[in-house]
């Protein structure tokens, strides 16, 4: 275990893949062509018209792709796609899957109590049901259960991972546009066939320069105001971040025996509570590592020196933590992970002194050789800028 510490370690930079996964959730992917020819409105009504809606049945498919601009994670997280995983039905491991390439997903919901999601790759499944206090997994592939009991209506004493349950479509446009003030441009920019639905796009832009962030979009049912699909594009250009959307989709309640789950005969079945095993592997491996910037600066923040100091606002946010120890030398990282680094960190110098940048297309971190960190999504100019002010 001492070999996967010390790997683990080096590890902890590339954490900031992980802010783009928990910025989405599990939000669905994929549009029809053919644009429909829909009322004018204004983005304050679209707005509005979001806000409104109160969608809490559905059924459908989707598809998310995501792209960070990193090297392969083969080798280097257990749970990580061609890495050494153990084939654990914890959620913790499986859903980490997301942060990268493309994925098929089926989804139900019936209201806050009951939803399931299914990841199907191939001939296997993998499936998340959430059944008023009991949560389970089932990995069919390993014929593994894991089960984890709530206390049904109790936020604080609901289990882990019921609280970390995908976020809903709505939920992330409610984020985005809580986050839109004066920095943000709202358009409406056209309308767009969702899923065989009309809808209405939504464009979210940053005002400011130095931002990752090009622009959100996202569609928006023109009849009930549901968010059907999402895209997040960086100023780098290329594939999107993000493309996320539904291909099949279904308001109508779902059957209540969609949401029933009985474990299979001769499945081996984990309780939440005693995977120990899963646990150490998650704390080894960044267990913040889909936790956002928070759960980044808890990784990096072993014997930190307080907590982070923002700076900024708006788009262009950088927070800057001290982490009370000089970084890692990057140089005496484990041979299985020091060509990740290389690809991913450039050497940066300024009056700060010197560090690394380490750089996906939506978030970048600054780690000085003293043992400050910059992180925001932001530009490496921006975060050099910053450590040359800070000093």
């Amino acid at each position: 275990m001492a070999g996967q510490r010390k790997a683990s370690r080096y590890v902890v930079p590339v954490a900031v893949a992980g802010v783009a996964a928990a910025t989405i959730g599990l939000v669905p992917a994929l549009a029809a062509s053919g644009d429909p020819d829909l009322p004018d409105i204004t983005a304050q009504q679209l707005i509005e018209k979001i806000a409104a809606s109160d969608t809490q049945t559905l059924s459908g498919t989707f598809r998310i792709s995501t792209d960070l601009g990193l090297p392969s994670f083969a080798g280097l997280i257990p749970s990580a796609p061609g890495g050494s995983g153990s084939g654990s039905a914890d959620p913790s491991e499986r859903l980490t899957q997301l942060v990268s390439g493309s994925h098929t997903l089926r989804v139900a919901a019936d209201g806050p109590d009951r939803q399931k999601l299914t990841l199907l790759d191939g001939s296997d499944e993998y499936s998340l049901i959430h059944n008023g206090d009991d949560l389970w997994a089932y990995d069919s592939k390993s014929n593994e259960v894991f089960h984890e009991k709530g206390e049904k209506g109790d936020e604080g004493e609901k289990g882990k991972h019921e609280q970390e349950l995908p976020a809903t479509p709505k939920e992330l446009a409610d984020e985005v546009l809580k986050a839109a003030g004066d920095t943000t441009s709202l358009t409406v920019g056209g309308t767009a066939k969702v899923a065989g639905r009309d809808a209405y796009q939504l464009v979210i832009k940053p005002k400011q320069s130095g931002s990752t962030v090009e622009s959100v979009t996202i569609a928006v049912d023109a009849a009930n105001g549901t968010p059907l699909k999402f895209t997040l594009d960086s100023v780098s250009g290329g594939k999107p971040v993000v493309d996320a959307g539904f291909t099949k989709v279904d308001f109508a309640k779902p059957a209540a025996d969609t949401f029933d789950f009985k474990a299979p005969k001769g499945a081996k079945v984990t309780e939440g509570a005693a995977d120990k095993a899963g646990k150490d592997a998650e704390e080894e491996f960044g267990k913040d590592f889909d936790k956002g910037l928070g759960g980044l600066f808890g990784g990096l923040g072993e014997g930190a020196k307080g907590e982070p100091n923002i700076i900024g606002e708006g788009w262009t946010t950088i927070a800057r933590l001290d982490t009370g120890a000089p970084a890692p030398k990057t140089g005496e990282a484990p041979k299985e992970v020091q060509g990740f680094l290389d690809a991913l960190g450039d050497k940066v110098s300024g009056k700060f002194g010197s560090g690394t940048v380490f750089k996906t297309k939506i978030v970048n971190a600054l780690m000085t050789d003293d043992g400050k960190v910059y992180v925001g999504a932001v530009t490496p100019e921006k975060l050099v800028d910053a450590a040359n002010s800070a000093k």
